[in-house]
Parts: structure tokens; C-alpha cells; sequence
């Protein structure tokens, strides 16, 4: 069997035609299988969803309760047939409830990675390495000038900088599905119990993944926080936020980014971001490398971001290798965190 005979790229998505399902479909489809809960893989409107329980309640609290005519949720290691195609979900460790889709037929495995990092987090299921024949994969940071680095020495720095200038608000820009949440278990992590402040789209997540056993802490809506409270306290917000009339009431606001882009300075500057975070919920250049010659494919496909690095480095390495050129991922949504909308 090709591996085109069990998943086939289209404008639209990977189709497994044989299966009759579609994976993280750009358009509505009969049956979509889903990576994970951010909007650029996830949408509404399908007749069948199947994703991990987490997918589908962030699915839920994004779109409403009839994003979808039916769902099924399939759990970590848990294989589904249809249509004589096995697909099983693997932890991708993106976001809480994300997973890589295994598909096999006929002894042939595709893994679909969505979006994925090979990093700890403390808010989600750690990576799990799929041995497969064709690995298909993103390439959101597939260039060489993408190496996140230490996230913990990153939120030292933020705490750091709240030391010194007590006086000032911090204002910390990140997206509010996945690496609000993680930022928020960094700091917890080093040892910074004080109240975090959350804008308004923030808290409907928020308070999802504590439901889910994630410990954050003492999170306060920064609309109810007095001007003094805000002086050397930390505030999470979505990165448009940080330009928007809703940041002019904190006392001279230091103003962070939490992204993998931060790593270069133009993106920074072109943010206006006085304290840029390397904070990243997608494999950096090493870990995709090592990622793909670690799963043993011999053919890889690339899904979106830096595709033609990525591709050249394959075929240098003496991988078969392709772009999809599939339009419609790599854009998350950094407000939509609820279905109807939060105040801020």
C-alpha cells in the first residue's frame, strides 16, 4: 500500500478516504478526527468529532454545545476502526488534551503529529515518541534560528523583573489556550505564590484545566483589582490585548510576550515588547529533527510553518519528504477562548 492510498493531502485536510474521515479539516467534513483544541485545527461544524475528552470540552467552551452533530471521545492509547483503517491517539504534548493520530492499515502506520513539542509541561501529557513509516509533521519553528531554550530561566527573568520594578504592572501576553496555563505553572514553579491577575479570556480556560487537576494557584480577574494591586503583579493577557485600551489602567506596565517568535528581535521589536519570553508550545529546529529521525519514518510530510527548510533537511538526510502546502494552520487564535465571550 502507498501511503497516499491511506492518507491523501488535500486543499482541505489529510482525507483518509478509505476510513471516511478527515484529519483537522480546514472546512466542515462528515467525520473529523482532531489533534487538538486550538482554532486553526479545530472546527465547527463537522457531523462526527472524534478527539481526546479535553479536546472536546475546550471544543465545547469555544463554539457551544452543538459545535458538532455528534462526538466520541477517544482516550490516550485507544484505537478506533473505520472502515478497516485503525486510527489510535498518542499525547502530542501541545496543550492539555492535544494527541498525534496513528493511522495503520494493511501494515502500513502514518502518524498526523498536529501540533506538538518534546519539552516537559506540567499542564498536559508529555510527547509520546510513534514509530511509524510515514511521519507527518509541523514546521512551525523549522529553521535553524528557532532553539527556544530554558523556559525556566525565562520566567526567572519575568519574576526577576518584577523585583526590581515593584512599582510597575507586568503585563504578559500569551495565548489563552495552552500557554497561558503553562506560563501560569512556570511561575508556580519558581516558587512565586503571589496572585496572578487574568483578563477576561483568560478565566473560562483557566478555571477548565483546574477543573482537570491542574494546579494554578490563586488567579484574581484583573477587573476587580484595585491600581495599587497591580503595581509588581503579574497579569495575563492575549497578546492583542497588550496594545488595546484595556492596558492603559496598570500603573506603567512592563510589557512581555510569551512566544517562540520572541526569539527574534525584529518580531519583538515589531510587538513593541519591552520583555520578550522564549516560551514555546511547538518543537523548536532540534526537537523536529530529532523528533523525525527518532520515529524511524522513511518519508515525511510537512504540514505548515517553515515547510521547505524542513523538507531540504529531510531529503539531506536521505528521507523521502514533501510539503502539503495545506492552507489554514498555523494561525491560532489568541482570543478565542470562549463561545460567547468573556468580559475583560
Amino acid at each position: 500500500m502507498r501511503p497516499e492510498d491511506l492518507l491523501l493531502p488535500t486543499p482541505s485536510g489529510v482525507c483518509c478516504e478509505r476510513g471516511g474521515f478527515h484529519i483537522d479539516p480546514t472546512r466542515p467534513v462528515e467525520r473529523a478526527l482532531i489533534t487538538h483544541g486550538h482554532s486553526d485545527h479545530a472546527r465547527a461544524g463537522h457531523g462526527t468529532v472524534l478527539a481526546t475528552q479535553e479536546t472536546l470540552d475546550i471544543m465545547r467552551l469555544r463554539y457551544g454545545a452543538d459545535f458538532a452533530g455528534s462526538t466520541q471521545a477517544i482516550a490516550y492509547g485507544e484505537s478506533v476502526t473505520l472502515g478497516g483503517v485503525t486510527a489510535t491517539f498518542h499525547p502530542a504534548g501541545h496543550v492539555l488534551g492535544s494527541a498525534q493520530i496513528a493511522v495503520a492499515c494493511n501494515g502500513l502506520t502514518i502518524v498526523a503529529s498536529g501540533d506538538y513539542k518534546d519539552v516537559p509541561d506540567p499542564t498536559c501529557t508529555p510527547f509520546e515518541l510513534v514509530p511509524c513509516d510515514v511521519f507527518i509533521t509541523e514546521a512551525t519553528f523549522g529553521l535553524p534560528v528557532f532553539r527556544h531554550g530554558d523556559p525556566d530561566a525565562e520566567i526567572a527573568r519575568l519574576i526577576h523583573s518584577t523585583e526590581i520594578f515593584p512599582e510597575r504592572a507586568h503585563l504578559v501576553g500569551a495565548y489563552t489556550l495552552g500557554k497561558a496555563q503553562r506560563v501560569i505553572a512556570l511561575i508556580r514553579k519558581a516558587g512565586h505564590d503571589r496572585p496572578i491577575f487574568l483578563h477576561g479570556a483568560m478565566q473560562v480556560l483557566c478555571d477548565y484545566y483546574v477543573s482537570r487537576g491542574i494546579d494554578l494557584g490563586d488567579l484574581r480577574p484583573a477587573r476587580d483589582a484595585r491600581k495599587e494591586e497591580l503595581a509588581g503583579a503579574i497579569t495575563l493577557c492575549p497578546p492583542s490585548a497588550l496594545k488595546d485600551v484595556w492596558s492603559r489602567r496598570f500603573p506603567d506596565p512592563v510589557t512581555a510576550y510569551a512566544s517562540g517568535w520572541m526569539r527574534t528581535r525584529a518580531r519583538a521589536r515589531q510587538s513593541l515588547v519591552e520583555l520578550p519570553l522564549v516560551i514555546s508550545d511547538h518543537a523548536d529546529w532540534d526537537g523536529l529533527r530529532a523528533t523525525i529521525a527518532a520515529t524511524g519514518a522513511s518519508e515525511i510530510w510537512v504540514t505548515h510553518g517553515q515547510e521547505d527548510a524542513l523538507v531540504h533537511w529531510c531529503m539531506s538526510k536521505g528521507l523521502r519528504a514533501r510539503p502539503l502546502d495545506i492552507v489554514g494552520y498555523g494561525d491560532e487564535d489568541e482570543t478565542d477562548g470562549v463561545a460567547a465571550g468573556a468580559p475583560a
